[in-house]
């Protein structure tokens, strides 16, 4: 009876991943054979060397590899169904994905419709073979001019009826202001589609205050600089904003210098609504699973505090009511049960 083995086998939800950054080596190296596109390696073992994150232009140069090699709606559906199968075998339940579209369109001009229907075929086997379910965010990546954002919101209202259920914001913080987005996201939240932009997690809280102010953000992917404006953490509280946390990212990112310094029982301690994630697990050596385990190894957190961050991400999804209510009765009867088996209550 383990702590461990329990958060192994519960059930979970995700918010904050990225369906590109959860390409495994293997899957990126036969991709790259497809193409005949020349890749840092030409074997598994070697390309899971060069996988391994040293710093974030390395990881950008990671990225720029991956969209490289998406060349086809084909590719596109293997990634989807990949992940799928990898949040399936952690027994995550309901997935928030962050997808960039925009790099496919622009690098291989693989259209929004087109790259949709392949995400979608995959959400479909997905939900049916492995129970296993997906929103998508669709994300404007912030080195791209603010005209450009507005046709990624364009596409992201477009498929409303389609699985996408938020607008996203990612790439570097530095120097790419939120605010330069601003009319993208007015133009989702007319629409009615949820704002989720990453902020806080590079930059000083001016980042947050932004993506609140201009975006209208619901969420925050990241937000752990919070800490660094009282003000700020005042206001997040009052609003119960919820923080998409990503320790082991953090740390690989150079936020923080070591879990043990990582932030996370301090924002919880601000009673600040915080949610656990994975963010580029194959990149970052992790899984949502483990982020569990490492966290609450190193901050002493019981089953009653990992369960409370697990209902947290779910009651914070895009979900329709109806449904989070359903999902919580089924895994409130999924804790009860492996409360009993795995730690003896």
């Amino acid at each position: 009876m383990s702590l461990d083995s329990f958060i192994k086998e519960m059930p979970k939800v995700e918010l904050h991943v990225h369906m590109e950054g959860s390409i495994r080596p293997a899957t990126l190296l036969k991709l790259a054979k497809r193409h005949g596109i020349e890749v840092p390696a030409n074997d598994v073992e070697g390309l899971r060397d060069w996988y391994t994150f040293t710093d974030f232009d390395h990881f950008i140069d990671i990225y720029r590899v991956i969209s490289r090699c998406l060349r086809t709606y084909e590719d596109i559906e293997t990634i989807a169904r990949e992940f799928l199968i990898g949040q399936a075998e952690q027994n995550i339940r309901y997935s928030e994905v962050t997808y960039t579209a925009f790099s496919q369109f622009y690098g291989s001009r693989l259209s929004f419709k087109g790259q949709m229907a392949a995400i979608n075929r995959a959400r479909t086997w997905a939900a049916k073979q492995l129970d296993t379910h997906i929103g998508l965010v669709i994300d404007i990546p912030r080195i791209i001019p603010a005209l450009a954002g507005r046709l990624v919101a364009h596409w992201a209202v477009s498929g409303m009826d389609d699985g996408v259920c938020a607008l996203g914001l990612g790439g570097p913080e530095v120097g790419n202001p939120p605010e330069r987005y601003k009319a993208a996201f007015d133009l989702a939240r007319r629409a009615g589609l949820p704002s989720v932009p990453h902020a806080g997690e590079t930059m000083e809280p001016e980042s947050m205050w932004g993506a609140l102010n201009s975006l209208h953000a619901v969420r925050l992917g990241h937000g752990v600089r919070c800490l660094e404006d009282p003000a700020l953490v005042a206001e997040l509280r009052r609003r119960q904003i919820p923080l998409e946390v990503c320790p082991t990212s953090n740390v690989c990112l150079k936020v923080v210098p070591d879990l043990a310094s990582h932030p996370l029982p301090k924002l919880l301690e601000e009673g600040l609504y915080v949610t656990l994630n994975s963010d580029d697990p194959p990149m970052f050596n992790t899984t949502l699973t483990a982020e569990y385990q490492k966290t609450a190894e190193a901050f002493g957190f019981d089953a009653d505090a990992i369960e409370k961050l697990v209902f947290n991400a779910l009651h914070a999804s895009f979900l329709p009511d109806a449904r989070k209510q359903e999902m919580e009765r089924e895994m409130q009867a999924d804790f009860k049960r492996l409360r009993t088996e795995h730690l003896g209550e």
